[in-house]
């Protein structure tokens, strides 16, 4: 069972441990599994175009955005720790998220209209790009999720975990890191570096879902890895969201 590892918290040994000993009913499948999560992406789509048109539509959509976050957090812890109500809450994180990723890019397009115009659609195209280049190097064997790969991207990823937490409280203290937010050459390499380090995490996910099927998973862990690879898409567009900002920043 040591090939179910993963960057991702949501998808972890200990999950499909548990799992299929408590399997009762069905089996996880991979097309049962991409046809969630492309429900989960109508979600989370619908509820960003209803705070991205409330946005420009003149109307405050912070709360929608705090509300959309917290929530979304929430929802999702609750999954993590009870992975047979995936099924019922998942659809519910993707329309909380949607709510903060929709307020979050119309901020985002109308702060940088001028200098840089289309930067979320090109934030947009750039992730689904990157989640079928590595798709396809997953599915073709170009990259293996060997133990060595799995060990040296979940290390990267809980480096990057407990480096945001530091920056948060430093933060609350009115110490701000630079290259977190500025265009600089080091806060770019540093965003390029998250958002590569995002990206293998797809592998890790991919490779958990076609383990799992393979394992003969319960039917509703169809429904929690589809949660767990909406949860890395959902962290890969941010960054480079971000990372397209620091390039605007560069332009003004």
């Amino acid at each position: 069972m040591s090939i179910f590892r993963s960057g991702n918290p949501t998808l972890n040994e200990k999950v499909f441990q548990n799992s299929l000993a408590g399997s009762s009913s069905g089996v996880m499948t991979e097309r049962g599994t991409l046809n969630k999560f492309f429900f989960l992406s109508l979600m989370v789509m619908a509820s960003a175009a209803f705070t991205w048109s409330a946005f420009y539509s003149g109307k405050d959509v912070t709360s929608w955005m705090i509300g959309g976050a917290i929530g979304g957090f929430i929802v999702a812890m609750v999954i993590i720790f009870k992975k047979e109500w995936a099924g019922y809450l998942s659809p519910a994180y993707g329309l909380l998220e949607g709510l903060f990723l929709g307020g979050i890019s119309a901020m985002a397009n109308a702060a940088f209209e001028r200098s840089y115009p289309g930067i979320v659609s090109q934030a947009v195209l750039l992730t689904f790009g990157v989640v079928i280049a590595m798709f396809g190097l997953y599915r073709f064997r170009v990259i293996k999720a060997t133990e060595k790969f799995k060990s040296v991207v979940i290390t990267a990823t809980l480096g990057i975990a407990v480096f945001y937490l530091l920056a948060m409280i430093l933060r609350w203290f009115h110490i701000d890191i630079p290259f977190l937010h500025e265009g600089s050459t080091v806060g770019i390499i540093f965003s390029l570096v998250i958002v590569g380090i995002a990206a293998l995490n797809l592998i890790l996910d991919f490779d958990m879902i076609e383990q799992g099927a393979a394992m003969g998973a319960p039917k509703y862990m169809e429904w929690y890895c589809s949660f767990g690879l909406m949860v890395t898409i959902v962290w890969l567009y941010i960054e480079i969201l971000k990372l397209l900002i620091k390039i605007a920043g560069r332009r003004n």
